[in-house]
């Protein structure tokens, strides 16, 4: 179970840097974008942020969380974690193109 629970924590530790660098690439692109296209990367920079937030907290819980409550809690990280794969993916094709 802690191998398990270690590999599985480790993904998610991951994936949470690379989302920051996503979020990172993003926020040059806003910086070489005109006005009205910055407003729309800051408006969607932000929400993504708030979504790895939550993510963020999620899997804080998970590594702090005993061997019982571990199991719980990681359907609630799983959701979260979807949740922030669909924002990204979103944001991905929204600015595809530029």
């Amino acid at each position: 179970m802690k191998d398990k629970r270690k590999a599985y924590e480790e993904k998610f530790d991951a994936q949470l840097d690379e989302w920051n660098a996503q979020i990172d690439l993003l926020k040059a692109k806003a910086g070489k974008s005109k006005a009205e296209a910055k407003i729309e990367y800051y408006k969607t920079i932000e929400a993504l942020q708030l979504k790895q937030d939550e993510a963020a907290t999620k899997l804080h819980d998970l590594k702090t969380s005993g061997d019982e409550a571990w199991e719980n809690l990681k359907t609630g990280a799983e959701k979260a974690w979807d949740e922030v794969k669909a924002a990204f993916h979103s944001a991905a094709s929204k600015f595809k193109g530029e």
